[in-house]
């Protein structure tokens, strides 16, 4: 389904990362090479604007980030981003430039292009979220499902398997995620859509729509 595809959801040019979605179809296929990309992206990055802590954690010299934070790599601290206090980053995740990860967010396996914000109390476990995507607080990205099945994204025209165990979300370019949603896992949001708060969210929504609730969605426009 095309509206599915990396071409679809996602501005490239807006994240550090756009190499790794060369060659794949689907955002979610990239989730299990983030890992060994960053190792990889982490080299190239230059000294004069990345600062390298320990091992395998970059962080670029105008991002802020609290002391409070913790980040376990691999992690890439984009330019101008803010690390809250507070903020727990497990690993395996790549932060865009100027991107928010706010008061006790929880970020684990992911991209966040530029611009993102996940500033309150957020969880966001394997996934991706588009330029200017935005979390709501409290909203979260349910990963695993409760019968511990692999995960199936299911679309008006066909369900896709997808082989994993752990995916979140795949957000669009400027998604806006109100405060308490659960993402549940393998949803889809397309670009420009807005989650009404107290959502629970399964499937696929279309580029352009607010969701209001399971089987209510309308155009945005």
């Amino acid at each position: 389904m095309k509206a599915l595809t990396i071409e679809e959801l996602y501005t490239l040019d807006e994240t550090i990362a756009k190499d790794i979605f060369e060659g794949a179809v689907y955002p979610w296929e990239v989730l299990p090479k983030i890992h060994d990309f960053i190792l990889e992206l982490g080299k190239t990055l230059p000294e004069d604007e990345y600062d390298k802590i320990g091992e395998d954690v970059w962080i670029a010299k105008s991002a802020k980030v609290f002391e409070s934070a913790y980040i376990h790599g691999p992690a890439i601290i984009g330019k101008e981003a803010e690390v809250r206090h507070c903020a727990f980053i497990r690993g395996n995740a790549i932060v865009g430039e100027g991107a928010v990860v706010g008061n006790s967010t929880e970020l684990k396996n992911v991209i966040l292009f530029n611009k993102v914000q996940v500033p309150h109390y957020n969880y966001v476990g394997d996934s991706v979220l588009g330029y200017k995507a935005h979390m709501g607080a409290g909203s979260i990205t349910s990963n695993v499902k409760s019968d511990k099945k692999l995960v199936v994204v299911k679309t008006p025209e066909d369900n896709i398997e997808t082989g994993m165990k752990k995916f979140g979300a795949m957000l669009g370019d400027n998604v806006e995620v109100g405060c308490g949603t659960v993402l549940n896992p393998g949803s889809v949001v397309g670009k420009n859509s807005n989650i009404y708060p107290l959502s629970s969210v399964r499937g696929f929504v279309p580029a352009g729509s607010i969701y209001k609730k399971q089987g209510d969605i309308v155009e945005k426009y």
